[in-house]
């Protein structure tokens, strides 16, 4: 594929990130589809908003293998972008490419941590497991796929750490809050996607998103932020004990963000193995993009913060 435009086709296009992905995708000159549910009256203004950015739109149930296998025919590359809950409807639309023998490439819906490479409580592990299984079927299946490590979405992050949108003078603090976490602004983690999905240098390999300049420890993040507001938070210290034993005491899906936030913040997972010589990091790859390091989400933070999302943890 390298520089020659593909046609992109995306699953899950309305949802948290799925709207990044595709304004990437369009921003890079890629003729993009997205596959979505029919309109609901919530959705009305960004459905208008992918229609005159000249997004073609095939609306359906991921249940109608008709309508999937129509649309997958018509495009190069399949994103996918389905919350947590729909990770394993994907074995829906591995069926469909199975049928359309013209696509070069798939990206399933992960954009978390490396799978394969870390663990986690029960809660959480469940999840990557599923991760896991989309990841074996692709493969058994032969399709060319790139999978995607994007570790934690930043702007989300911030404001569940700092409610940037608030003028609070409290802090929680997961552990001891030394542990290093990667946080990537989510349009990023889009841009860094699409290029990905038509890259030879990534077909039928993991690509890890980890800039040096997100790369942070809960510490780090409440300290900047205490610099750059000019105030004094009050922390409050939440133990590793009391998140593991929420984590199994709350109730399926309560206790899934108690147990990613014990790896993320507490075990430190996304940095808790080196990268080696055959490992494909995003801003080593994509040297020319210039990302938004978490400094500089923090000054947009001070001036507009992104408004509180409803998504689950990725």
């Amino acid at each position: 594929m390298g520089s020659e435009k593909s046609k992109i086709l995306v699953f899950g296009g309305r949802g948290y990130l799925g709207k990044y992905m595709v304004k990437a995708s369009v921003s890079m000159g890629h003729p993009t589809y997205v596959y979505v549910r029919p309109v609901d009256p919530s959705k009305l203004q960004l459905h208008r908003e992918f229609e005159s950015m000249g997004v073609t739109i095939f609306q359906g149930e991921l249940d109608e293998e008709e309508k999937m296998v129509a649309a997958v025919k018509q495009v190069d590359v399949v994103i996918s972008t389905l919350a947590v809950p729909q990770h394993l409807e994907q074995f829906k639309i591995i069926h469909a490419i199975k049928q359309a023998p013209n696509i070069k490439r798939f990206v399933p819906s992960e954009y978390g941590n490396e799978v394969d490479r870390v663990s986690g409580l029960p809660p959480f592990q469940a999840l990557m497991e599923n991760k896991k299984r989309i990841r074996r079927e692709t493969e058994s299946a032969g399709i060319p796929f790139t999978y995607v490590s994007a570790n934690s979405f930043a702007a989300y992050f911030v404001d569940f750490l700092l409610h940037p949108h608030q003028t609070l003078q409290h802090v929680s603090i997961y552990g001891n809050g030394d542990a290093k976490a990667v946080l990537n602004f989510e349009e990023d983690v889009a841009a860094y996607t699409i290029k990905a999905s038509v890259d030879p240098r990534t077909c039928n390999r993991v690509i890890i998103y980890r800039p040096p300049g997100n790369i942070v420890s809960q510490l780090d993040l409440i300290s900047s932020w205490e610099k750059k507001t000019g105030t004094t938070l009050q922390r409050t210290h939440i133990s590793e004990q009391d998140i593991i034993k929420l984590s199994e005491s709350l109730p399926f899906p309560e206790n899934i963000p108690v147990a990613i936030l014990h790896n993320i913040f507490i075990k430190g997972d996304q940095m808790s193995f080196e990268l080696n010589a055959n490992d494909l990091e995003a801003s080593e790859l994509y040297p020319e993009y210039k990302y938004t390091s978490v400094d500089k989400l923090l000054d947009i933070c001070l001036v507009n913060p992104p408004k509180p999302k409803l998504a689950a943890f990725a």
